[in-house]
């Protein structure tokens, strides 16, 4: 599947008109629609006026190919943390509520234990030979205000966290990525103490959830120094560029010896925020450089 068609496909072509007469000569053709210019995402030769112009090197950083896949498997991980978030936000709101009415919920408990048993029951659970559930709740009843109150702002702060995490990873940056790295990476040793003390479902997707972002983190972005550090990684966008190959292709032209400008990447510190459809469905293969 073409990423990158299908992206276009649901959000505008992004086509730019550079200032440098031999560049836009790259990016341009002449159709019997009219002047045409190069998609920087797809390729295609769109017969309309381009979106933006302005010098070469100040064109939008444009994901394409596997930064937009890319793109779209950090957000669903982004997706995640935040949903992951929301249950902490309200285990935390739970717990603050809870220890001013504690004895009034007690009672509750206790005085509709036998219907909740006896409903849980009647849905093949056994509540009395797991203990599990009942145990917990019981427990809690036995802490005192002062430990609610800590459990009340670890559950706040974890919320916070993952909320950052969410964040970080929506925003397609390269400081997101290094902070959901380290994040999620300062967590997966009490994952592996907890898996050692009971191995759960719920705890076995949650571990390999993480390990699979923080793994999925450091080999596709480099992070770290892996696989050339970010010097590859940007190398590799800038392969993956129309907009430079069209630089690199004037700059090969006789009369056009010089320096040749390097155009941001995305996420970058000068890439500005993420091209529209960042993070939509990706792209595969790159387009041709443009004809004239």
């Amino acid at each position: 599947m073409n990423w990158n068609l299908l992206v276009c496909a649901f959000r505008d072509h992004v086509s730019y008109a550079p200032d440098e007469p031999a560049v836009a000569a790259q990016l341009s053709t002449t159709t019997a629609a009219g002047p045409a210019w190069q998609c920087l995402r797809c390729g295609a030769f769109v017969a309309a006026p381009p979106a933006a112009a302005g010098p070469a090197a100040a064109a939008p950083p444009v994901r394409r190919d596997a930064e937009l896949r890319s793109a779209l498997i950090l957000r669903i991980f982004a997706v995640e943390r935040f949903l992951r978030g929301l249950v902490f936000a309200f285990i935390a709101f739970g717990i603050w509520r809870f220890k001013y009415s504690r004895s009034s919920i007690e009672h509750a408990f206790d005085r509709d234990y036998p219907e909740f048993r006896d409903l849980l029951h009647g849905l093949g659970y056994n509540i009395n030979s797991s203990g599990g559930l009942v145990g917990l709740i019981r427990h809690t009843f036995t802490l005192d205000q002062r430990t609610l109150t800590w459990l009340a702002i670890g559950a706040a702060a974890y919320t916070v966290l993952e909320f950052l995490e969410a964040t970080a990873l929506w925003l397609l940056k390269r400081w997101g990525e290094y902070f959901a790295m380290v994040a999620t990476s300062a967590g997966i040793p009490y994952e592996i103490y907890e898996l050692a003390d009971k191995i759960t479902v719920l705890r076995a997707a949650a571990f390999v959830i993480n390990v699979a972002l923080v793994v999925y983190l450091v080999v596709s972005k480099r992070l770290f120094g892996v696989r050339g550090g970010k010097r590859a990684y940007d190398a590799r966008l800038r392969s993956e560029s129309i907009m430079q190959a069209a630089i690199d292709a004037a700059a090969r032209e006789p009369g056009q010896a010089g320096q040749v400008p390097q155009i941001p990447v995305p996420g970058s510190p000068g890439a500005g925020g993420a091209e529209p459809g960042a993070g939509e469905p990706p792209a595969a293969g790159p387009a041709t450089a443009g004809r004239r």
